[in-house]
């Protein structure tokens, strides 16, 4: 092995990427746009949902309530009749309808608990079922206010203070720009160290390699180098200036070792790639490849769903992927700030995946190498 045919080799791949213009493209959408829009448009979010309410009581505690709602989690509520309300959904102009009775206020002096009708339209899931869950909130907090007017309460016997650690916005959007960033990094880098390998076999220069001195794991070796170079530069980007600056996303943690934890990943990751091209005889077949395995990896890792709410049998398995680490990890430093001294059982969890991983990618290389001479 020669570490200058390793190098000269892996310039030639960024040559050959820098005239593929569809990949570059894909590259500056994925750690761009993609992630941009991952973190203003989760869909679980409660955004501007539209409100409308029918006060037939039209007392202070109603004009209370009504003024209870407004941005970001609603527009401004519309005041409806009865009549406009079922049209109103049956257009799709409101989500939720909040028809407030008639002698409201005079009941809930008296001690009485009256009634109030919402209605949702649950085609729009995500607003629907978060949506609801805030109105009755806002509601139960609006009327136990005006009743302090009223009446004198006791005081609680505990007060919970609340203290919401890492994220203490509570906002969605924190989440879903980091998280995509290290999706991003795992399907990129198998997608464009396969692709390489394939586009060598698709033009025949794979055929020219064959007859240089060169050995199929400098080949390799090559391609994995160069690749999540592309890939580490880019998410590094990724991170500075659409998260930290477009985003004004904060990162508890240390950038770089983030990096660094993510140079170990994409040893793992590019040799998958590598694995998959063999095994793929053009494009479509490697893209269809790629599909089967990006998204159990991206799933069952715990970036979407936490891995405590999965089956114990999938939680066994999915510790033999690098990604299941490399969440871990990514999420450890870049949330909770944490050092080496916490994360270091993740890189050598994913470093000794990588080495499996590239010397199962590395014989099945050299077979493939050997049948086509």
């Amino acid at each position: 092995m020669r570490l200058a045919n390793i190098a000269h080799l892996g310039i030639k791949e960024l040559r050959s990427l820098w005239r593929d213009p569809i990949m570059l493209v894909l590259i500056v959408y994925a750690f761009t746009v993609a992630i941009y829009t991952s973190a203003t448009a989760m869909p679980e979010s409660l955004n501007r949902a539209q409100i409308a309410i029918v006060d037939e009581d039209r007392s202070a505690l109603s004009t209370r309530i009504a003024d209870a709602f407004y941005p970001p989690y609603f527009s401004p509520p519309a005041s409806i009749t009865t009549q406009e309300m079922d049209s109103r959904m049956d257009a799709g102009l409101t989500t939720f309808a909040l028809d407030i009775p008639p002698n409201f206020q005079r009941d809930v002096l008296a001690g009485h608990q009256p009634d109030i009708q919402l209605n949702v339209d649950a085609t729009r899931m995500s607003q629907a079922f978060t949506g609801s869950g805030y109105i009755q909130t806002i509601i139960t907090n609006e009327i136990a206010a005006f009743l302090q007017n009223y009446r004198a309460g006791a005081a609680p016997a505990i007060d919970l203070a609340l203290r919401a650690r890492f994220n203490p916005t509570l906002s969605k959007s924190w989440f879903g720009a980091i998280i995509e960033v290290i999706d991003q990094i795992t399907m990129l880098s198998i997608i464009l160290t396969g692709a390489a390998l394939i586009r060598e076999r698709e033009h025949g220069t794979i055929e020219h390699l064959l007859v240089m001195p060169v050995t199929p794991f400098e080949v390799m070796a090559a391609k994995v180098w160069a690749m999540a170079l592309v890939v580490l530069g880019a998410s590094a980007f990724s991170l500075l200036f659409v998260v930290q600056g477009l985003l004004a996303i904060p990162i508890q943690g240390s950038v770089g070792l983030f990096l660094a934890g993510a140079a170990v990943q994409l040893f793992a990751t590019t040799s998958i790639g590598v694995f998959l091209a063999t095994l793929a005889r053009s494009m479509p077949q490697f893209a269809l490849l790629v599909m089967i395995t990006i998204v159990p990896l991206q799933m069952l890792s715990g970036g979407m769903t936490p891995r405590e709410s999965m089956p114990e049998i999938v939680q066994l398995i999915m510790q033999a992927a690098p990604t299941t680490h490399y969440i871990t990890m990514a999420q450890a430093i870049l949330f909770r700030g944490a050092g080496f001294d916490v994360v270091w059982p993740q890189f050598l969890a994913i470093a000794a995946i990588a080495a499996i991983l590239f010397a199962l990618a590395s014989m099945r290389f050299r077979k493939a190498i050997a049948e086509m001479g």
